[in-house]
C-alpha cells in the first residue's frame, strides 16, 4: 500500500532517443494522476550525462518535500544504478517521496527504499552483462577476419559519386534520395572526403 503525502504528484518521462516516443510513459503518468503540467520529460541519446538532461534538471530543482515524483520505471532516472541511487538519496535527504509504477515501487518505505536498490543493482548488472556479450561476439568476429560494427551505408563508388554531386552543388537532401540513404550520411561522407 502506498503511503500518500500533501505536497504535488510530479511525473518524469525519458526516451533514449530522437525518434522514440514519450506517449507510453505519458499515458501510464496521467493514469496514475498526475496532471500533464506536472510532467517534466527528457529525449536524450543514451550516453547522455545527467547535467545534459535538462527535464530531469528541472524536476529536481522545483520539487519540494512532500512531493512525490512519478517514473514509469527506475531507470528513468539514469543510465546505471550509481546514478539512480544517487538520485533516490538525495530525494530522500529532501523528503521527496519516488513511486515508480512498473516495479511498485515507494520509497516512502523502508521496503521501497530497499527494493529500489535492489532493482537498480540488478538492472546494472544486466547492462554490464550484455556489454560484455557484445564485446565477446565482437573479439569473436575479429578472430575470425569478420567484419565488427554497422556495415557501411554506401559503397566507395557511391561515396565517390556522392561527393562528386556535392561537388557539382547538388542539394544534399536530393542526393541522399537519389542514393537511398539519410541526409546525415551524406554529410558525414562529405565530411570525410
Amino acid at each position: 500500500m502506498a503511503t500518500t503525502t500533501a505536497g504535488v504528484l510530479l511525473g518524469y518521462a525519458r526516451v533514449s532517443t530522437g525518434h522514440q516516443s514519450l506517449d507510453q510513459q505519458l499515458d501510464a503518468l496521467a493514469a496514475a494522476g498526475v496532471r500533464a503540467r506536472d510532467i517534466y520529460s527528457d529525449k536524450l541519446s543514451g550516453t547522455s550525462t545527467r547535467e545534459q538532461r535538462p527535464g530531469l534538471d528541472k524536476l529536481l530543482a522545483d520539487a519540494l518535500p512532500g512531493d512525490t515524483i512519478v517514473v514509469v520505471g527506475i531507470d528513468r532516472l539514469g543510465r546505471n544504478a550509481a546514478e539512480v541511487m544517487t538520485t533516490i538519496r538525495d530525494l530522500d535527504n529532501r523528503k521527496i517521496v519516488l513511486r515508480s509504477l512498473r516495479e511498485g515501487i515507494d520509497t516512502s518505505t523502508a521496503a521501497g527504499r530497499m527494493v529500489a536498490g535492489v532493482l537498480a543493482s540488478l538492472a546494472e548488472l544486466e547492462l554490464e552483462l550484455g556489454r560484455e556479450r557484445r564485446s565477446a561476439a565482437r573479439e569473436a568476429r575479429r578472430a575470425r577476419g569478420q567484419h565488427v560494427g554497422r556495415p557501411k551505408a554506401l559503397s566507395p563508388e557511391q561515396a565517390a559519386l556522392a561527393r562528386r554531386m556535392h561537388a557539382s552543388g547538388e542539394p544534399v537532401k536530393t542526393i541522399a534520395e537519389t542514393l537511398g540513404v539519410s541526409p546525415a550520411t551524406v554529410y558525414r561522407i562529405v565530411a570525410e572526403g
